[in-house]
């Protein structure tokens, strides 16, 4: 039976009319149809998909939150002059007619700018206050209550930081730390089980043993070590958490390896002289990308989690970088008398896990292998 596809490629061929060609992007670039199929399925699972519009929103607010939470202003305009202090040097009080030379005080001189109404004027963020900033009130010790009026929305925490500000930074650093241990982890796990499922044999027993003896490590205690030698920064921990946390993407792309190795369309590359690099590159690793792409999210996830739970123990960032596991703890202290802290940071990871949960499910429905063919 003619499908509509042959018949209007006859009928074009008929008339002369060159026969239709798949979607291009741009000049040169085809959209591969398999992809135009798992987009679609992936925008069907509709949860998915608007956590995904959702968590790349938040990521490219945080990318820029200098803009919108910062204790430095976005514009200050004095004497007919503009001044963009954000992204650029810091610019002593004097400058502004102030009588000191450290760091201006932008929230007290768009007060005083206020005040005078001589022209000059300041603009803030919409959250005017940094994640490092103490904002103490005479008289009183923090932490202070969620205030529209002071500009701390969802309060402080006990040495008088904004609560919001540490959390919006606190989700830029953790979530690029996951994103590092992925890339890392994906790298040499991709590398090692691919080798290993390939050529087995010697190769692959050898490797069997050492990663069998290396998750028998416990990468905790190695953290502690670590964090009594040395003080624990962003690379540090990246480093000790890459060293062991390769193992479980080589041993899925070891399976996923041994089972493409003896399809039909490798062998038939075998036997027409591709070279191993050409038969892993071209033909192996294209047909398990549904197992590392499903992977993707619960990896992000996991190394949120991480990053959180070390700095919730003490053996994460150093303070006093923002940090959710140490806003966590200071939650737990302050569970009665400030219960803001714990409910801010609990409700923010439990949204980001969810939504990242959420998008690896429809991310593994949409490359789902019984679904889509890729080797056809």
């Amino acid at each position: 039976m003619k499908t509509a596809t042959t018949d209007s490629r006859l009928a074009d061929s008929a008339s002369g009319r060159s026969p239709q060609r798949p979607s291009r992007l741009r000049e040169g670039f085809t959209i591969n149809p398999q992809t135009v199929k798992q987009w679609r399925r992936f925008r069907s699972i509709k949860r998915g998909y608007y956590s995904a519009v959702a968590l790349v929103v938040a990521l490219i607010l945080s990318a820029g939150a200098e803009l919108l939470v910062n204790g430095r202003a976005l514009i200050v305009s004095y004497d007919g002059e503009l001044y963009f202090p954000t992204y650029g040097d810091i610019i002593p009080g004097n400058t502004f007619g102030r009588d000191y030379e450290y760091e201006t005080d932008y929230r007290d001189l768009k007060a005083l700018f206020k005040e005078q109404d001589r022209g000059n004027w300041v603009l803030m963020p919409p959250v005017p206050y940094g994640p490092l900033e103490n904002d103490l009130i005479p008289g009183y010790f923090p932490p202070y209550a969620p205030s529209f009026e002071s500009g701390h929305y969802l309060g402080t925490d006990q040495t008088g930081r904004d609560v919001l500000a540490r959390l919006i930074y606190g989700f830029r650093i953790a979530f690029a730390f996951a994103f590092l241990l992925l890339l890392c982890n994906y790298l040499i796990g991709i590398a090692v089980g691919c080798a290993m499922g390939f050529w087995g044999g010697v190769f692959d027993l050898l490797f069997q043993r050492v990663i069998e003896i290396w998750n028998m490590v416990p990468s905790l205690y190695v953290i502690m070590i670590v964090t009594s030698i040395v003080i624990p920064n962003f690379w540090t921990l990246a480093v000790v958490m890459v060293i062991f946390g390769w193992t479980q993407m080589t041993w899925n792309m070891r399976t996923s390896t041994y089972k493409e190795k003896t399809r039909e369309y490798v062998l038939a590359a075998r036997a027409l002289g591709a070279s191993n690099t050409r038969q892993i590159g071209s033909h192996v690793i294209p047909n398990t990308i549904s197992v590392i792409v499903s992977f993707i999210p619960f990896s992000i996830a996991g190394g949120i989690f991480l990053l959180t739970a070390l700095d919730y123990l003490g053996f994460g960032l150093p303070p006093p970088t923002p940090s959710w596991g140490e806003l966590l703890a200071q939650g737990q202290n302050h569970i009665v008398t400030a219960p803001w802290i714990i409910l801010s940071v609990g409700i923010s990871i439990s949204i980001v896990l969810i939504m990242v949960n959420y998008i690896g499910e429809a991310v593994r429905e949409a490359f789902d292998p019984k679904k889509h063919a890729y080797y056809q």
